[in-house]
């Protein structure tokens, strides 16, 4: 494998990774529904601000969501809304849906 075929390969995984824990799905499925702050994530989480804040940094390094400073209140909305087209094939992989 070339060095080219390896980055891309290295980004995919990271992207990966990002989604692969649950606090961080959730958040992704959240975004879908629209942009949201990151004290209502918090309490939609039901974690501290510290532990959300280190999910969504993780999402943001990794491409998913990006963020929006506004005084003293950060929004965060999904990066790539394409990444729900993934989300539905792995809920047909699991038998709760359909590959569209």
């Amino acid at each position: 494998m070339d060095d080219k075929a390896q980055a891309i390969i290295d980004a995919k995984a990271k992207v990966l990774k990002s989604l692969g824990h649950p606090t961080r799905l959730f958040i992704v499925e959240e975004l879908a529904r629209g942009e949201r702050c990151v004290c209502e994530l918090v309490k939609l989480v039901g974690a501290d601000f510290s532990t959300v804040s280190k999910h969504l940094t993780l999402l943001k390094n990794a491409g998913v969501v990006q963020d929006d400073k506004r005084g003293q209140m950060v929004y965060y909305t999904l990066k790539v809304p394409c990444i729900l087209r993934f989300m539905d094939c792995i809920e047909a992989v699991i038998g709760t849906g359909s590959c569209r």
